[in-house]
């Protein structure tokens, strides 16, 4: 198994949007870094654990956690030129942009925010605390995964 951390903001969609998608499972699309994309295409596997963190909003951090259920599949927004993630250089026959599709699991007890986790012993190099990162997605060990759930 494999661990993530996805940002989104949520106030475009947060983890309580989620939450009330129909079986709790939604698309991640409307990623347009190719590092995150080969990540989704490539990395995430079906029973991976991801935490959802939100960004762009008073207090950054983790707000809960999310299971991976459908591995990289063509994100399909990119062919939808009434979509703001359309990219007329995506096609059916050579996809750019890939998704996943996300399950909830569940919010943690409370925010763990970026400022705790850049204090925290053991997360140094976990890739959301390096200044200058601006990836959606990014790995994490089964050691931060642990630490960041002792946290809670």
């Amino acid at each position: 198994m494999n661990y993530w951390l996805m940002k989104s903001e949520p106030d475009v969609f947060g983890i309580d949007d989620l939450k009330k998608m129909p079986k709790q499972t939604e698309h991640w699309d409307g990623v347009r870094n190719y590092q995150a994309r080969n990540m989704m295409r490539d990395g995430m596997k079906k029973g991976d654990h991801v935490f959802f963190y939100h960004s762009n909003c008073k207090v950054p951090g983790i707000v809960g956690i999310m299971e991976v259920v459908k591995e990289g599949y063509p994100d399909f927004t990119a062919h939808n030129p009434e979509s703001k993630y359309y990219d007329p250089k995506s096609t059916d026959d050579n996809p750019r942009w890939f998704m996943v599709d996300i399950k909830y699991t569940r919010h943690l007890k409370r925010t763990i925010s970026l400022d705790e986790l850049k204090v925290q012993p053991g997360l140094e190099d976990m890739a959301v605390v390096r200044k200058g990162n601006r990836l959606s997605i990014n790995p994490v060990t089964a050691e931060q995964w642990q630490i960041i759930l002792g946290m809670e």
